[in-house]
């Protein structure tokens, strides 16, 4: 091989899933292996064989603990990947529990999809990886300080840098040696890049002078208003006193790492200063709560440890860790705050906390972090008037708000001031980690500085040389990719089948008499079974 080459196997024109495999004339490297969320579409990814042997992968550098980052080590490592996984410290921490609750949770949620299986003689589905695969993961992660150059592969060296996002979170600089050349090839992934103004770390730091930048684009088409951390807390208070209800309840989905934290400290503060009453605030999450435990054993990494000392110290704060524990919070009469994972509703508690609060207008859900296309946060976000949740249909009466406030990601602005401070970039920057409006929008930002053509928005499993010279993409030599590229960060035929069946329950509830309501159905019978040809199993409709 003349040329590294590196293939873009997630987060291309997707925010989900980042996965970037880097071959060398000495191994290939991956830097991150996350899991896929979204559309169903998009999260059959994680159950499909990787598009590379995972056996031929030598190394894996990890950006930071996310799930999106870190979802899919173990199911490498199951799948034949016995290499060393470099992260910073506390990654390596924030993985160790991080990816034990990813694994209980598939268990649980397969657990249950299996046994609505049954019910239609399906065939079963298996967890993408167990409590096994997790633990050979974290003995093969290797903890690795910033600012320090550690040897990733032979030729290979590596660089952490401060990301600013979470906690542990790093931006990735590497130098590859290319045969023939003195110089070696120098690259900077920028991981996820914190915002101005957060709460618990510095801002980003990264180097200059480099060949090719691969820079997260999330929110490249947002500019959010200047802020503090005094307007932060400020308007979370509005939204607090707004939402609060006597016999009512406010969710927040939350990240369980960093986001979760971070509201801890805010509201604490807010109810300490006397700018909110005293409320309950329920943190349902075990993953939090191991989470919160790894923040306190790294505070003095964190900008501000001492008001989140403070605050895990609140009267006020509760952590659920078993089952019951957690479904005793329907039962709750008075008003208060419940914060649980997942972010964007996928996955955790949230969802049963949404079954029992979605349909009453005394519930308030507010979103603090992003959305991505075809998630339930999404939808709901978007003004969904009904929504299914793990086969039910629930009308939606809770008011839903968002703040903007608390997201890890610069905005667009930030973004491009980051992408100019590492100038001179001397052949081009992959913009990655967004969906097709954010890239477009980041694109606008930095076209007059580096050319239309030196802003590359790669697909789903898109590969280039990286020469000396530019970027040549390997067309024909990649791998093909697994899915088209309008299948990406889009809704999905699964979407449109919950909708399909919500908008016909709609339909029949306001029909005034039942003989009307027979006719309707006997014409979606009858368009279902001439589609499929007169099969009695066209009315199929299981989740």
């Amino acid at each position: 091989m003349t040329f590294p080459r590196l293939t873009f196997h997630g987060a291309a024109r997707a925010v989900t899933g980042s996965c970037f495999r880097l071959e060398t004339g000495h191994g290939a490297l991956l830097v991150d292996c996350g899991m896929f969320q979204g559309p169903k579409t998009e999260k059959e990814l994680n159950y499909r064989p990787f598009p590379f042997p995972p056996a031929g992968i030598s190394a894996v550098v990890l950006t930071h603990a996310h799930i999106d980052h870190s979802g899919l080590l173990p199911k490498l490592v199951r799948d034949g990947f016995t290499g060393p996984i470099h992260a910073t410290a506390a990654s390596t921490d924030l993985a160790g529990v991080m990816l034990p609750d990813s694994a209980h949770i598939q268990a649980v949620e397969v657990t249950q999809l299996n046994r609505r299986k049954a019910r239609w003689h399906d065939d079963p589905v298996e967890p993408i990886y167990d409590g096994a695969d997790v633990e050979r993961t974290l003995a093969q992660m290797m903890a690795q300080p910033y600012d320090t150059w550690f040897a990733v592969l032979p030729g290979v060296r590596g660089r952490f840098w401060n990301a600013g996002h979470m906690l542990g979170s790093a931006s990735l600089e590497l130098e590859v040696a290319v045969s023939g050349h003195k110089a070696p090839l120098r690259l900077l992934f920028s991981g996820d890049i914190g915002p101005a103004a957060k709460l618990l770390h510095p801002d980003p730091e990264a180097p200059s002078d480099l060949d090719y930048v691969i820079c997260e684009a999330t929110y490249g088409d947002t500019d959010r208003p200047a802020t503090s951390e005094v307007a932060r807390r400020r308007a979370l208070r509005d939204e607090v006193r707004a939402a609060i209800h006597p016999h009512g309840a406010l969710l927040i989905p939350s990240f369980a790492v960093e986001r979760a934290q971070e509201l801890i400290a805010d509201l604490t503060q807010l109810m300490a200063e006397g700018e909110l009453p005293p409320i309950p605030i329920h943190v349902d999450s075990p993953l939090a709560l191991k989470a919160t435990q790894v923040f306190a054993r790294h505070r003095r990494e964190l900008q501000d440890g001492k008001r989140f000392r403070d605050g895990l110290a609140s009267n006020q704060l509760h952590f659920t860790q078993t089952v019951e524990q957690s479904m005793a919070l329907d039962h709750l009469r008075e008003f208060h705050i419940v914060i649980a994972a997942s972010g964007m509703c996928e996955a955790g508690r949230i969802r049963h906390r949404l079954k029992n609060w979605l349909w009453r207008d005394e519930a308030t859900v507010l979103f603090v972090g992003y959305q991505a296309k075809g998630t339930l946060g999404r939808i709901l976000l978007d003004g969904a008037q009904s929504v299914r949740i793990q086969g039910e249909a629930f009308a939606v009466q809770a008011r839903i708000r968002s703040i903007d406030l608390y997201s890890g990601h610069a905005d667009g602005t930030e973004l491009a001031t980051w992408v100019r401070a590492r100038e001179p970039i001397n052949h081009a920057v992959f913009l990655v980690h967004g969906e097709e409006p954010a890239l477009d929008g980041l694109v606008a930002r930095l076209e007059a500085d580096y050319g239309r053509d030196r802003l590359i928005q790669p697909v789903l499993d898109a590969g280039y040389e990286l020469t000396p010279a530019g970027p040549k993409p390997l067309g024909d030599a990649a791998p093909p990719p697994r899915l088209k590229p309008d299948q990406v960060a889009n809704l999905d035929w699964h979407n449109d089948v919950s909708k399909l069946i919500l908008d016909i329950n709609d339909s029949l509830r306001s029909i005034a008499d039942d003989r009307a309501r027979a006719v309707l159905i006997r014409k979606l019978r009858r368009t279902l079974m001439d589609h499929a040809g007169g099969s009695s199993g066209a009315a199929d409709t299981r989740d």
